[in-house]
């Protein structure tokens, strides 16, 4: 079955962000030869998402269908035939996604549009976030994006399915018979008691082991309780040792009189450490007086410095102020008279540009009124034109069609020859002699022969002939006068007198139909497209123009204008203004550096006056607070009290040290704690025993040792069990393993097929030479000269042409099963030596006479020489 792609059209896909269309494809070798970066990849992108992504889809592949940016829909619509019949196919995704496929068997939409493409197709729904090419069937294999070709790989298991149906009709039986597929189904039933199709554990074996290790945990419980009983038994007589220990240490009354004594310590030292925090407080209350006199008086000090170095600062800057203010004034002044040179050089300008446009104004008016006088003289001849044209359309109108004519041929032959019966028939009488007096049917005779064809009544005188002819005659004369009625009306209806006429009018109709063309070609002539009135070719054009032409053009009688200098009078005149706009932009410049040399001096003495004034306000304010006036007796005096104040506090640390509360708050702490933890031992000893002495008296009466017995005893059972279990899947395992060697050592024959298919085509590239497929129908090495090379070892061009080359071999045998096959190759043989890659393009060549094979690629060279159907990618 042969598939051709015939048309491809995409809009908002990727790259192609407005509308795109390559058309022409044909049967056979394509060839679009484009450079990179032209969308030759994006368009088979385009072609797979059309048949194989479905439409509303939102994964990651269809995401990427989006142009970088823009949020539309892409949309792509795809002709093609498959065995001969027509298919169109219109798909848009992720804005209002929709799929439509029109075919044979009519048109469908979304769901039902899937299912058809892919029943049509032999490929399946996709689910991955990527896209799967496994899924798109025999075309995944056969349209070869760039570098998937790079290395040898495998068909996809819908395309190995389809060729294993076209193997087993040609190998027959030998990958086993009935009798094989009867035991193989037996054990593979048999293998799926045992083992999953992974080889794991499941069905029997899972249970078996189950239970053996719900015996074995059955028999650790009983040992364990039994144990447990054991223990309890042991460890009631040690807390009951326990118990009495510390009944001992709860009646002993050391620590109470020792906490006695620590409470009366605890007193004295309590008064001791708040001597201790009195002696701190005055201390720091000595420090931050003498510390509020000292910081006031260096605050004071570095105000007054403060000052002096402003007043410096704002001297300095006014005298460099002074110096920049003449400059600045100088860059102003030459400023404004570069700003009035401007506008006069504008002026000039703007006067010589308006010269100009009136110039070309006006001959632009005198060659408009010269075309429009050319016009209406071209305008008359249309007229008398058309006139002649519209007396040959009634004539040619006139003509008589040639079966018209053909029945008026018949017509005339009728009656000729109905004449000629009438002749035959008639009875034939001469007259000879004196004829005065002798009458035919009433009427006088004349001298001659007379043809009778009916019943004639002769008389002569008083006498009278009867003659009647034979009866045949009366049928003829009837045909004939039938014969002469209809060629009438023939005649009547073409309002013509007879068939020469008819002719002769043909002639006249067939002269002004060729006329007509003549005329045609006149009128052409004189209405040709006109510039200058903005007028497009043709006469519709020529008549409308003339129709809204109000009234005949006057005359330009002034003198032409002198474009040229008009033109170098407005050059001088843009030229003065580049020199005013260079001469204004240098004072404005100069002015600028004046303007940018002073705004730091202006700053500077901004600031200056600033911290002038800061530093002023901040000697008042100190000054003015009342303490300034005694400040220094008053920080002498603070010393003093600081230094006092230091001595009493190491006195009272002195005292505080002896008597440490915290040492003596510890010790009783732990006393108090000794006895807590003692009564908390006594409870939970007591509740110890009392749960130990239940557990001893509700399990001791539950025959613990007996059932320890019973589960030993099913623990057993259950391992015997287990045993037999995996020795029965082992040995199937070992079957199923058996008959799988059995198999695969048929695979060479099976896979024969393929090889002599493939081989008849790598042959051409490598002679003499052998192929080895695996399992899954990829070329897993070639033999040359006795040695086996793995394909991965081949090189990137080998690798690359034989992938090729077994892709070609599955075409054939898809094409022999019927399926839609095209061979789509982006960007080929990149790898390609000369010789390789013209023996590759003539395998190409001669595949394309089974199946359309459309070659993407930016190499003109390699492919220029190429014979086949080129096409161009070009906006639709």
């Amino acid at each position: 079955m042969s598939l051709i792609i015939r048309r491809i059209a995409v809009d908002g896909f990727r790259k192609f962000r407005t509308p795109f269309a390559i058309e022409g494809l044909a049967e056979g070798l394509n060839i679009v030869i484009e450079p990179n970066e032209s969308g030759k990849s994006t368009l088979l992108e385009a072609l797979r998402a059309a048949f194989f992504v479905r439409h509303n889809t939102r994964n990651q592949l269809a995401q990427s269908f989006a142009p970088h940016g823009e949020a539309v829909g892409p949309e792509i619509k795809v002709g093609f035939d498959v065995d001969g019949a027509p298919w169109t196919i219109m798909k848009r995704f992720l804005r209002s996604p929709s799929v439509e496929i029109t075919g044979p068997e009519g048109r469908a939409q979304g769901e039902e549009a899937e299912t058809r493409l892919n029943t049509l197709l032999g490929s399946v729904r996709d689910t991955s976030r990527n896209g799967d090419i496994s899924t798109y069937g025999a075309l995944g294999l056969l349209w070869i994006a760039q570098t998937e070709a790079l290395s040898v790989s495998a068909p996809g298991q819908i395309v190995r399915d389809t060729i294993a149906s076209t193997l087993e009709a040609e190998v027959g039986s030998i990958m086993g018979g009935e009798a094989y597929r009867r035991v193989r189904a037996r054990v593979d039933a048999q293998f799926g008691l045992y083992w999953t199709p992974t080889g794991q554990k499941k069905g029997r074996q899972t249970e078996a082991h189950e239970r053996a290790q719900r015996a074995e945990a059955a028999v650790r419980e009983a040992a364990e309780r039994l144990a447990a009983l054991e223990r309890s038994f042991t460890e009631l007589e040690a807390s009951r040792r326990r118990l009495k220990s510390v009944q001992r240490e709860i009646a002993d009354n050391t620590d109470v009189q020792t906490r006695k004594d620590l409470t009366a310590s605890l007193e004295i030292a309590r008064a001791a450490a708040q001597i201790l925090s009195t002696r701190k407080a005055e201390q720091e209350a000595a420090t931050g007086k003498f510390s509020s006199l000292a910081d006031l008086k260096d605050r004071h000090e570095m105000a007054i410095a403060a000052r002096d170095t402003a007043m410096a600062a704002l001297q300095a800057a006014r005298e460099r102020r002074a110096e920049v203010a003449e400059v600045l004034a100088r860059a102003k002044d030459k400023a404004a008279t570069a700003r009035i040179g401007l506008d006069s050089a504008r002026t000039e300008r703007q006067v010589a540009r308006s010269a100009l446009t009136a110039g070309e104004g006006r001959l632009r008016l005198s060659r408009r009124l010269a075309a429009i006088t050319s016009a209406r003289r071209r305008h008359e001849e249309l007229l008398a034109l058309e006139k002649q044209h519209r007396d040959a359309e009634v004539l040619a109108a006139t003509a008589i069609s040639a079966k018209s004519i053909t029945v008026l041929e018949e017509h005339d032959r009728a009656v000729a020859e109905a004449q000629a019966i009438v002749n035959a028939g008639a009875t034939r009488i001469t007259v000879s002699g004196q004829v005065e007096g002798i009458t035919l049917d009433g009427q006088p005779m004349s001298i001659g022969e007379w043809a009778l064809t009916r019943t004639a009544h002769i008389r002569f005188g008083a006498a009278e002939l009867i003659v009647t002819p034979p009866a045949a005659a009366a049928s003829a004369e009837e045909t004939l006068a039938s014969a002469l009625r209809k060629r009438k009306t023939a005649l009547e209806e073409l309002g013509v007198e007879d068939l020469a006429a008819a002719r002769t009018r043909n002639e006249a109709a067939r002269d002004a139909a060729a006329e007509l063309r003549t005329l045609k070609a006149r009128i052409a002539a004189v209405t040709p497209a006109d510039d200058v009135l903005a007028l497009t070719a043709g006469a519709e054009a020529l008549k409308l123009f003339m129709s809204e032409l109000e009234e005949a053009p006057g005359q330009d009688d002034n003198a032409s204008p002198d474009i040229p200098k008009l033109t170098e009078a407005l050059e001088t005149a843009d030229s003065n203004l580049a020199r005013a706009e260079g001469v204004l932009d240098s004072a404005i410049g100069a002015l600028r550096r004046a303007e940018e040399e002073d705004a730091p001096l202006a700053t500077t003495e901004a600031g200056a006056v600033s911290d002038l004034a800061n530093a002023t306000s901040m000697i008042k304010t100190i000054e003015a607070r009342p303490e300034w006036a005694t400040l220094d007796a008053d920080l002498t005096k603070a010393g003093e009290i600081a230094a006092e104040a230091a001595v009493k506090l190491e006195d009272a640390k002195r005292d505080a040290t002896a008597h440490d509360v915290t040492a003596i708050n510890r010790k009783i702490e732990v006393i108090d704690a000794r006895v807590r933890t003692s009564a908390e031992a006594r409870t939970k000893l007591e509740t110890e025993i009392a749960r130990l002495e239940g557990t001893i008296e509700s399990e001791g009466g539950l025959g613990l040792a007996d059932r320890a017995a019973a589960a030993g005893e099913e623990a057993e059972a259950a391992r015997a069990a287990l045993q037999r279990v995996t020795e029965d899947a082992d040995t199937l395992k070992l079957l199923r393993d058996t008959l799988e060697a059995a198999r695969n050592e048929t695979s060479a024959k099976f896979l024969g097929p393929i090889a002599k298919r493939a081989k008849r085509y790598i042959a051409q590239l490598l002679p003499d030479c052998e192929l080895t497929f695996s399992e899954d129908l990829a070329l897993s090495s070639v033999v040359r000269a006795g040695v086996d090379e793995h394909c991965a070892s081949l090189s990137r061009g080998t690798q690359e042409q034989l992938a090729v080359l077994t892709r070609i071999a599955f075409a054939d045998m898809l094409i022999e099963q019927g399926k839609p096959v095209s061979l789509i190759l982006d960007d080929p043989l990149a790898y390609s030596d000369d010789g390789r890659l013209d023996t590759m393009i003539e395998i190409l060549s001669e595949v394309a006479t089974r199946m359309q094979v459309i070659l993407l690629t930016c190499r003109d060279r390699a492919f220029r020489h190429v014979p086949g159907n080129r096409l161009m990618m070009a906006p639709s």
